[in-house]
């Protein structure tokens, strides 16, 4: 196993918007396998979660008093995760997990952990939902883009 790829496909899942949506196929073009490539997207996407749910409210308050477009991106940041936030509200856990699980733009561990931190959730209450939705978007992606023979 090349562990140079193995980071890479990791990092890649760290990324926002790119997620694990790319970092799977991206860890199997880079020779990792499906397997390995689900788990090490998983396990990469999964590492930003606390520390956003933690202090992205402090970052937020950071960054709006650095410049007015940083203010502008915040403002931004925060009505993406409102918009979002009435379907956790509304399904509370499973809203979360179907929030995360969905492979489209705008969803995600990023965004899920964005509004579970908007909505003053607490890091037991919202690691498991993001957690099992990032395990249903990875079963996801790989259906869609491998087959489902394939990932089972």
């Amino acid at each position: 196993m090349n562990w140079t790829n193995v980071a890479l496909t990791f990092l890649a899942a760290m990324v926002p918007v790119l997620e694990l949506r790319f970092a799977i196929p991206f860890g199997v073009t880079r020779g990792l396998g499906l397997r390995v490539s689900i788990v090490v997207a998983i396990l990469g996407n999964l590492v930003p979660v606390p520390f956003i749910i933690l202090f992205i409210r402090r970052i937020f308050t950071w960054l709006r008093r650095r410049h007015e477009r940083l203010n502008a991106l915040v403002i931004q940041l925060e009505e993406r995760a409102e918009e979002k936030q009435a379907m956790v509200e509304k399904y509370a856990f499973w809203g979360l997990v179907l929030l995360v699980a969905i492979p489209l733009p705008g969803t995600g561990a990023w965004t899920g952990a964005l509004v579970a931190a908007m909505m003053n959730m607490r890091m037991r209450r919202a690691m498991p939902a993001i957690i099992l939705g990032v395990i249903i978007a990875a079963v996801v992606v790989s259906s869609i883009i491998y087959g489902v023979r394939m990932v089972f």
